[in-house]
């Protein structure tokens, strides 16, 4: 049987933790700013984590489970 692919666009997006978390960057933080609130804009600076059944799946795209 041939070995897994990784998916490379994800591949490229997210980042695994020691932990098998599935870190990512939030969209919509690269320019129009201004007509978002100061609330809106710090979190959209902070890194989000995938969780549930979308982690698993993730997961087995990078072939890292």
């Amino acid at each position: 049987m041939p070995k897994q692919k990784v998916h490379k666009g994800l591949k490229r997006r997210v980042k695994i933790t020691a932990n098998k978390k599935v870190k990512y960057k939030k969209a919509g933080g690269s320019h129009l700013m201004s007509a978002m609130s100061p609330k809106r804009r710090r979190s959209l600076g902070k890194a989000c984590y995938i969780d549930g059944s979308i982690q698993k799946t993730t997961l087995r795209q990078l072939c890292a489970e």
